[in-house]
């Protein structure tokens, strides 16, 4: 069947945000049919030539990994002395994007698992590429500290195989040993939990797949799917399963995280706060991610009827209200270091306000909790460009809040003659830049070749509306 360019249809972004007493908006737009639905999904890989917009952005997003490889080459013949890393800033730059990446990693299956198993219908459009964004962030989170080790010839070490020739266990009361086992986990059934959903939208491809090599590999990955009413059953279960496996994880995940601080005697770093904290951040942060990717994405290759305001909408007030959370929690923070009488921990967080990373500090509040504020206004909610911008500020702002966390507390502890001021060098910026170049890269390939909206749950939604229009209309009649 041939693809149906995005041009063919109206492009008109309907406003499906209004809300009408006792009649629920639908939330695919232009009374799109199962058809229509289909084509629209398959058209950016069943296109000969994606547009125009996507060939420069993956131009410029595979040379920032290139520059990525030959950093971490560089690094790895040269040693972590390139780093801007000293003494008392051992943990920096690396520590800071790992916990970034971690955290943008959380909102994907959070999406998937927690919103599928409260069964809001909203996600449906948008958990695909959600849980597309936490498998690729999550591979940019392990790189940090893999490479931070130094050595990374002898990372087997920290695997508990048993004595090797060193005779050297893991500390398994760290909780950086922890966090190896919550990543990786999380990562695995994150991974297993995207595979699972995409099986019935790769038989799709698969059926409607004009070449052999296509058809070869698609049928490859879609495990023999035929739609038949045992492997709809065995699906579901094995869907609703995962979610319940995942949604634990989702909470543990950057709790153990956030140990990795929390247990420790650093001024600013020894608080019970930090596990809510770290969660809510980091749903903060992977929400606005997810906007980031989505807006020029649903333009991009014409899937607004899909991927809808309304979607658009429910997402900002996600980062509405867990940025207010994120607010509360600075302010909790100084309470706590105030009400607690600790002359230490006061000076770690006046430090924060008025030291010499001030501007860091700063910058995060602007970011995180001024910003997503204009989201109180309908139209800045519905707006794609304004709720773009403010997704860039979020992701600027959660980064800050790493490094505010992360350099300020170890740059200024207990001693003053140990107090030292941290600045990165050009390797590690470089290297951070490379990071969202193999993120993007990643999330434009993903885009090209696979199913970038759940087909087969967007049509069950579809489904439920037009039957519930129907039973609207026949009472009415009635």
């Amino acid at each position: 069947m041939a693809a149906i360019s995005p041009t063919m249809l109206d492009v008109v972004d309907i406003d499906n945000t209004i809300e009408t007493p006792g009649r629920r908006s639908e939330l695919v737009t232009r009374n799109s049919s199962y058809a229509e639905i289909t084509d629209s999904v398959c058209y950016a890989a069943e296109s000969p030539h994606p547009p125009l917009a996507w060939y420069v952005a993956f131009a410029i997003s595979t040379s920032l990994t290139m520059m990525l490889g030959l950093m971490v080459t560089y690094l790895l013949f040269t040693g972590i002395g390139v780093w801007g890393n000293n003494s008392p800033v051992f943990w920096a730059w690396d520590i800071v994007n790992f916990v970034f990446w971690v955290g943008i990693g959380h909102a994907g299956t959070l999406i998937s698992a927690i919103l599928f198993l409260f069964r809001q219908n909203w996600r449906t459009s948008i958990n695909r590429a959600a849980e597309a964004m936490t498998i690729f962030a999550v591979v940019c989170a392990g790189m940090f500290p893999t490479i931070h080790v130094g050595r990374i010839w002898v990372i087997y070490y920290l695997i508990p195989y048993g004595p090797n020739q060193h005779a050297i266990w893991p500390q398994f009361r760290s909780p950086l040993l922890w966090d190896v086992f919550a990543v990786s986990t999380y990562a695995t059934v994150s991974l297993l939990f995207w595979y699972m959903g995409m099986i019935p939208d790769l038989a799709t491809f698969r059926d409607r797949a004009t070449t052999r090599w296509k058809y070869n590999l698609y049928g490859l990955l879609s495990l023999g799917w035929t739609g038949s009413a045992r492997h709809w059953h065995r699906y579901e279960r094995a869907y609703l399963l995962l979610a319940a496996l995942a949604t634990p994880l989702v909470l543990s995940v950057h709790t153990v995280v956030s140990f990795d601080f929390a247990t420790s005697q650093i001024p600013g770093w020894h608080t019970t706060i930090f596990p809510p904290y770290f969660v809510a951040g980091a749903i903060f942060g992977g929400f606005g991610m997810v906007v980031t990717l989505l807006v020029p994405a649903r333009a991009l290759f014409g899937l607004e009827h899909l991927i809808t305001l309304r979607h658009m909408e429910n997402m900002n007030k996600v980062i509405l209200a867990t940025g207010t959370i994120v607010g509360y929690a600075y302010a909790m923070e100084f309470f706590i270091a105030w009400y607690g009488g600790n002359p230490y921990e006061q000076f770690a967080f006046t430090n924060r306000m008025f030291g010499p990373y001030a501007w860091a500090y700063w910058t995060m509040i602007a970011c995180n909790v001024i910003s997503p504020q204009v989201f109180w206004f309908k139209k800045c909610r519905t707006s794609p460009l304004v709720m773009w911008i403010v997704s860039i500020f979020v992701n600027i702002g959660m980064w800050f809040e790493r490094f505010v966390i992360v350099v300020i507390s170890l740059s200024r502890d207990y001693l003053p003659s140990s107090w030292g001021y941290y600045s990165p060098t050009w390797v590690d910026i470089l290297t951070l830049i490379g990071s969202f170049g193999l993120f993007t890269t990643l999330f434009l390939l993903f885009c090209r070749f696979l199913p970038i909206v759940a087909m087969a749950e967007v049509k069950g939604v579809v489904h439920q509306h037009n039957h519930a229009v129907g039973h609207h209309e026949h009472d009415a009649a009635h």
